[in-house]
């Protein structure tokens, strides 16, 4: 049976502190803004944004048993756990809670690390994720700024932002992420 939005929203905020639900709201509220600007679904941003964290506080361990018990993209497992439960919550929205549409599942799939060629969808919600009201981090209102006229330029200053911060603590960088910001660039000279 398909869930109504209402229940979804039920279920998924019974699954994280009420600080992440915040965030969570923040994200459907920005991803629905994005959408309408852009051209993208508001309904399907909204969905994917109410979905996109819904793993986010599983233990490990049982993040892990998904990703490996279904042959989900194991190459994660070599990487910082924190990519874990978009792949997980993408399998999840589909498994427990009837979602279909694989533009939806994907845009929750890539919220996290992006991809080359993302979809319009996809750079709604990952953008909304990191320009939502609550988020406070060195240069998140120039990502805001960008935002009102890029979608392309507002995701590389926040890729940007993310690969900085993994170079400053010498972590590793999910390749993924990169792939994703040197394709929004050529995307940008292919428009200028």
């Amino acid at each position: 049976m398909g869930y109504s939005r209402e229940q979804l929203i039920e279920a998924v905020s019974s699954q994280m502190p009420e600080k992440r639900w915040i965030h969570t709201k923040g994200v459907m509220e920005t991803a629905v803004k994005l959408a309408e600007q852009y051209g993208a679904n508001p309904e399907k941003a909204d969905l994917a944004a109410i979905l996109h964290d819904v793993a986010k506080y599983w233990p490990v361990l049982k993040l892990k048993e998904v990703l490996v018990d279904n042959g989900l993209n194991d190459e994660l497992l070599q990487h910082d756990k924190q990519l874990w439960h978009a792949e997980v919550g993408a399998f999840v929205a589909e498994r427990d809670y009837g979602i279909t549409d694989r533009e939806v599942l994907d845009a929750i799939r890539y919220h996290t690390s992006g991809r080359a060629r993302m979809t319009l969808l996809e750079k709604v919600v990952c953008l909304a994720d990191y320009m939502e009201p609550g988020r406070d981090f060195p240069g998140v209102n120039n990502i805001r700024e960008l935002a009102n006229h890029s979608l392309e330029e507002a995701l590389v200053a926040g890729f940007d932002s993310t690969i900085s911060l993994l170079v400053s603590r010498k972590q590793i960088i999910y390749p993924l992420t990169v792939l994703a910001r040197n394709d929004l660039i050529k995307q940008l000279e292919a428009n200028s």
